[in-house]
């Protein structure tokens, strides 16, 4: 595992399907506070000769907070993790992996948002606040 990254975040979005409904879920630290996704980076040349830059976020097993929506989560590093997974000189594999855990459950949250998250043409801030009416007026979707 080499070109190891960092991609910082202050949340990420996965879906709860129920039948045909799909309802967005926000999911981020308890505090609100940024976090690092574990990450590979690469960079390559397209067939026209063009230098592409590129990475991709590791996933795991999910949390209990993310297990009854997906099963799989984003690998979220603890900050004393950073050095270790972004220093090019270690390559202890079994260390490595070691770290490519679910983040501890108790210290992130969720809560539902807007289904407008779904379309790429909106991208404000209303589209993650927390939509507790959708709480009430999805209910079924949750029992």
């Amino acid at each position: 595992m080499s070109r190891r990254c960092l991609l910082p975040a202050d949340g990420f979005f996965e879906w709860m399907r129920k039948g045909k409904e799909k309802q967005p879920f926000h999911f981020g630290m308890q505090d609100d506070s940024l976090f690092a996704f574990a990450g590979l980076w690469d960079r390559w040349r397209d067939p026209a000769g063009a230098v592409i830059e590129s990475c991709s976020i590791l996933t795991t097993t999910p949390n209990s907070l993310l297990g009854d929506i997906h099963d799989r989560m984003p690998v979220i590093l603890r900050p004393e993790r950073y050095d270790l997974w972004l220093d090019p000189a270690f390559n202890h594999v079994k260390a490595l992996a070691e770290v490519l855990v679910p983040f501890d459950a108790a210290q992130m949250r969720r809560f539902p948002v807007s289904t407008r998250i779904n379309s790429v043409t909106n991208d404000d801030p209303d589209c993650v606040v927390q939509w507790y009416s959708l709480l009430l007026a999805q209910s079924a979707l949750f029992e």
